[in-house]
Formats: C-alpha cells, structure tokens, sequence
C-alpha cells in the first residue's frame, strides 16, 4: 500500500474518533454517562464534573492513539522501503509539551473537585430533618430523632433496612460506625461518605425523585462486606411525617 493511501486510511480512522468528545456530550445537553440528573442535590453538584472528566479522558484518549497509530503507519510504511526515521535522543518541546498539558489536566480536575466537594459537604442551618446512620458488621442502622430516642430501624445482612426520606426538603445525615470504616453509599444519588469509629461525620441533601434505590458500603470492612446492603425509599413528604408517627408508636 502507498505512503498516499495508508494516509487516506489513517485519516479515515482518526477522523470517527475525533468526534468521540461530541458524541459524549450530544449536540446541546451532555450526558450522564451512567447517572441522572436531578436525582438528588448532590446529582446537580457533581454530574458536570462527572461528565467533563469523561470529555477530558475522551479528548486525551483519542490524541494518544492517534499520535501511537501515527508513526506506527507511516514509519513501517518508510521500514518497507529501506527508510527509517531519524533517530534523536530527545526533543525538548515535545518533551516539555508532555509535562506542562498533563499538570494543566489535573490541575484543572483538581480545582473544580475541590470547588463541587465543597458545595458537598457544606453545612447549614436549614435541614428540615435529621437522620442518624450507624453502619456495623454488616448492616446498617437508621434512627429518626424526631420520632424520639427509639425510633431506630436496624437491619441484618438477611434483612436490609430501608432508608425513609421525604422529597424535596433537606435532611442531615449523622454518620456513625461502631466497630470499622464502612463506606455509606447510594449510587444513584452520587453520593459517599465514610462511617468511621470514633468520629462522626454529617452530610445534607435533598431527594428530589420518588422511587427506590440500592445503597450498599463501599468499604471493604471484612468478610460479609458484599451483605451490607439497604434500599433508600424517596416518598411523599405527607407519608414521611406518617412513617415517623408509625415509628413512634411502635418505639412506645
């Protein structure tokens, strides 16, 4: 095959991937790549940094194999003929250019995930409901202060226990381990934050869809890790007041 038409079959290759960035983000709205939006306060925080982080990969991705196809090509093409390419011990732009976008990529990461995380973990004044969660080898328990001080859902890795909360309004979860780390995890939400022994942990956010969705731990805290499952059930602000009422008198 010819110099002409291996670079006409390069270009032809290239040129689909080139648009990699453009089919991850749609002609007018990204997306989720895995997670939907509004879900949760924290979905509308972290998804744009979700899904830039996929564009930038995509972006890196494609200049890489470009630049490996490349000279893969065309320098066996030249290898066939008895040319071979010129041999340098270094080049200092290139090799400048390889360190200085690489630092900018990650300092750019690093800026906008510490500006989300601190949206995240922001503390108010404003939640309208507190929910303790107690993580323990292996399952989880639940407690609902305003319900009283036995108002209080524990599961078994047999039984997982379901998270109540009311949509759309704010709750604070106190976040507790009695023995190791577990990891206090709800997927669709995008949210994690680590249940440590001795230390107490808070996040807020609001639900903002009805339904149910898988919780797990995300830390590997020993043998039955893979049983500490719950459910988190997102209803009615209306059925969450009767939920705690049903909590209080089966407390009494």
């Amino acid at each position: 095959m010819s110099a002409h038409k291996r670079s006409r079959s390069l270009v032809r290759l290239a040129a689909p991937l080139t648009l990699l960035p453009l089919l991850l983000s749609g002609c007018s709205k990204v997306s989720g790549l895995g997670y939907e939006e509004g879900l949760s306060s924290v979905n509308d925080i972290s998804l744009s940094l979700w899904q830039g982080a996929w564009i930038a990969g995509g972006v890196v991705g494609v200049i890489t194999f470009v630049l490996i196809i490349w000279p893969a090509i065309f320098h066996r093409a030249k290898a066939s003929k008895g040319e071979f390419p010129k041999q340098t011990q270094y080049n200092i732009p290139v090799e400048i250019a390889y360190t200085i976008i690489p630092f900018i990529i990650v300092a750019v990461l690093f800026y906008y995930t510490a500006v989300k995380q601190e949206k995240i973990v922001e503390k108010t004044s404003t939640y309208a409901h507190e929910i303790t969660v107690n993580g323990f080898q292996w399952s989880w328990q639940f407690s609902y202060p305003e319900a009283g001080p036995k108002a209080v859902v524990t599961g078994t890795p047999a039984q997982p226990p379901t998270l109540v909360v009311p949509i759309g309004e704010k709750v604070r979860y106190t976040i507790e381990s009695n023995d190791v780390v577990h990891g206090f995890w709800i997927p669709a939400f995008m949210i994690q934050i680590q249940n440590l022994p001795g230390v107490t942990n808070s996040l807020e956010f609001t639900a903002n869809k009805l339904g149910t969705y898988p919780g797990r731990c995300n830390i590997l805290c020993g043998r039955n890790h893979s049983q500490m499952l719950f459910t988190v059930k997102v209803v009615t602000v209306a059925e969450y007041n009767a939920y705690l009422e049903t909590l209080k008198v089966s407390a009494a």
